[in-house]
């Protein structure tokens, strides 16, 4: 390990990363409130969302505005403060911050500026949609918004195809029911997943089911809220002929190819991908409709 690696000193102030709740205001912790009583300012991404809960709490911390659009010139003026011994608590709008939020910049500048960076833990979205969607959860990968162009959309949804790890994604609600399309597209119709919305709140609701049925599910009673999908890793592809039987792997696309070569049919070379893969033959058939007017659309 380099000696950079852990040179925070502790030279000047700190800078707390406090978590706050996504939903209840119940789940804020009492050193959360504590810390934010004691620092002498609160970077915030929205000062009147954070007052209201201040106020709640009876904290009179001041405030100042951190956001996406701010942070270039903001971040230098927080480390400035830091570096002559405040400490300044980092929240965001809710949940922790710098995770799909504003906050990582200022985090790596205080590193870099050798100040003590300090975590005040709390809510999490992902983590708490996670430990209740009913999907493995001893690996997983937070992938947060996936992009919203649908071309960037699919290419990063493919990238993930064979991901084996449980996948966390964040949506807004509009979007749903095409998001869990495209991942049925990318992914298969069949694949284990779970939609959690509104989560902590008043009407938080977990669905679970297979991609395909939660975009039926979605696309004729459309969400509301804050939305959190869990999708299952992809599962591990049979060999032929058995696990030691020391072949190769089957690729539905490529297996689907050399069927169609050595003249079957689409719906014959289907049938026979289905039976080695264990998947549905209407899935793979479907997706092999869905591959071919996407390849005819390109040209």
């Amino acid at each position: 390990m380099s000696g950079r690696a852990n040179k925070q000193t502790g030279a000047g102030g700190i800078l707390y990363v406090v978590a706050t709740p996504i939903g209840n205001p119940g789940d804020i912790s009492a050193r959360a409130i504590r810390t934010l009583e004691q620092v002498s300012l609160i970077a915030c991404e929205d000062t009147r969302r954070t007052g209201q809960m201040l106020a709640r709490h009876q904290i009179h911390t001041p405030t100042v505005s951190h956001f996406e659009h701010n942070e270039e010139r903001r971040v230098p003026e927080l480390i400035a403060r830091l570096k002559a011994g405040e400490k300044i608590a980092l929240v965001t709008d809710a949940g922790t911050p710098a995770i799909s939020d504003p906050g990582f910049r200022l985090v790596r500048a205080a590193w870099e500026a050798n100040l003590r960076v300090m975590a005040v833990p709390g809510a999490s979205a992902a983590i708490a949609a996670l430990s209740i969607a009913g999907i493995p959860t001893d690996r997983f990968t937070f992938e947060g918004f996936i992009p919203p162009r649908d071309a960037a959309r699919r290419s990063r949804l493919e990238e993930l195809r064979r991901e084996p790890r449980t996948m966390v994604f964040y949506e807004a609600a509009r979007r749903l029911a095409d998001t869990l399309a495209e991942m049925a597209a990318a992914f298969g119709q069949s694949r284990d997943a779970a939609v959690v919305s509104e989560i902590t709140k008043t009407y938080e609701a977990t669905l679970r089911g297979t991609l395909a049925e939660l975009e039926r599910r979605f696309r004729a009673t459309p969400a509301l809220g804050e939305i959190t999908i869990i999708v299952a890793g992809a599962p591990d592809a049979p060999s032929i002929g058995g696990a030691d039987a020391g072949l190769v792997t089957v690729d539905v696309g490529d297996a689907l190819e050399v069927l169609r070569e050595a003249g079957l049919g689409l719906k014959q070379a289907s049938a026979v991908v289905a039976r080695l893969t264990g998947r549905g033959r209407r899935e793979v058939y479907q997706n092999a409709l869905k591959s071919r007017s996407d390849d005819a659309s390109d040209d």
